[in-house]
């Protein structure tokens, strides 16, 4: 009698069923690793991009404060300039 490795079930080896499992089994580990590492990685760039979304913001907002403080100073030069 031949060892279980290299009996045969309709037509099919112990030995390749192992091989086609374990080929298997490796490739959704590899699947899986990419896809967790993948979903970091765009949680990491939405993170990113809400930042810098928060930054512009700020300073969008000191932009327009100082557009107001500016057209201030021109209408109170304006206004002076008419009272003379």
């Amino acid at each position: 009698m031949t060892t279980i490795d290299q009996q045969i079930l309709k037509g099919i080896t112990i030995k390749n069923l192992v091989v086609t499992i374990i080929s298997t089994a490796s490739i959704v580990v590899s699947v899986m690793t990419s896809y967790f590492q993948l979903k970091g990685d765009i949680h990491d760039i939405r993170t990113i991009q809400e930042s810098q979304a928060r930054i512009n913001e700020i300073r969008l907002k000191v932009l327009e404060n100082s557009v107001a403080v500016l057209q201030q100073q021109v209408n109170d030069i304006k206004t002076e300039k008419g009272a003379k």
